[in-house]
């Protein structure tokens, strides 16, 4: 993308320096041609001052054959209305047809050397156009592929999503859900049913998620291995299950500190009235020191989750 930056850069220098050009010659060429006819190329000249291309032409082209005299300054103006860049219609190859006669068959013309200077300029903007329209070309082709590959990709999301589903209503036949692992680093829960993984979700913790639960108040999320000793369908987060924090070595660690353990720890949804954020919960630390998912989601584990599910709790 930065080729195409520069590539349109150095087209607008060339076209800007061709328009400079254009309102030279234009500027200076109606000084001269054949008095009888002046009030014609007036015309003309002032219907291209319009933006009247087509209509500056038909007057040039009428000039062509009552002036002889002046047929090279007609074909130089005829070119500079063909190629100009406000010219919607504009055409190079006519452009450069009409400049390239003067110079063939006028050579002692004085707008020789400009008819010489225009059709380099002219050159170097047909070839940056082109190149330009290739590498459009080229972008519209990626963007086609990458809609397709996106539709792809979403397919297969469904998929996979359907598949989950299904793995999910399964367990929640059979009550297979043997085991939740909350990683805190990953900031992910995982159900597993007899060692094979069912679903992982994204969660949040406490709002100090280093390090292990040591004392009430700090915000911290457990870390070790505990059970779900309760459910609870009439919570302040949606619904929630109770862990068994603390269990036995939380207790020691605390005493040994002088402090209160703590307690309340669950897997919860968000609180209630909130449920508007959504998955968005996850993006940041919230919690007192429970694990949250989005209330969707609370339900789906609360449904496939028994009290006396194993939990386990890594750094």
């Amino acid at each position: 993308m930065a080729g195409c930056g520069r590539t349109a850069r150095s087209l607008l220098f060339v076209r800007i320096s061709v328009l400079a050009l254009f309102a030279l010659f234009l500027g200076c060429g109606n000084l001269h041609g054949a008095s009888g006819a002046k009030p014609t190329f007036e015309e003309a000249n002032n219907l291209f001052s319009q933006g009247n291309y087509t209509a500056s032409l038909s007057g040039y082209a009428r000039l062509f054959d009552s002036c002889p005299e002046a047929r090279d300054r007609i074909l130089f103006e005829m070119g500079v209305i063909h190629s100009h860049p406000r010219n919607g219609d504009r055409d190079y190859q006519k452009a450069l047809d009409c400049f390239q006669r003067l110079i063939r068959e006028y050579p002692a013309s004085e707008y020789r050397r400009d008819s010489e200077r225009m059709v380099f300029s002219i050159a170097n903007v047909a070839i940056k156009d082109g190149t330009i329209a290739d590498q459009q070309t080229r972008i519209d082709a990626l963007r086609k592929e990458a809609a397709d590959k996106e539709s792809e990709i979403t397919a297969l999301r469904r998929t996979i999503a359907d598949l989950e589903r299904k793995v999910l209503e399964c367990a929640v036949k059979t009550r297979a859900v043997t085991r939740i692992l909350i990683e805190k680093g990953d900031r992910r829960l995982t159900l597993f049913s007899r060692g094979e993984a069912l679903k992982s979700y994204r969660i949040a913790l406490g709002g100090a998620p280093s390090g292990p639960k040591e004392r009430e108040g700090d915000n911290r999320t457990p870390e070790g291995a505990y059970v779900i000793d309760s459910k609870n369908g009439n919570s302040q987060y949606h619904l929630s299950l109770h862990i068994s924090y603390p269990n036995e070595r939380d207790k020691k660690r605390a005493k040994e500190l002088g402090v209160s353990p703590g307690g309340d720890i669950m897997i919860h949804g968000i609180k209630n009235g909130f449920s508007w954020v959504g998955d968005s919960q996850a993006d940041a630390d919230w919690t007192r020191g429970c694990v949250a998912v989005s209330d969707e989601e609370i339900e789906e584990i609360y449904k496939l989750v028994q009290i006396g599910t194993a939990v386990e709790i890594r750094p």
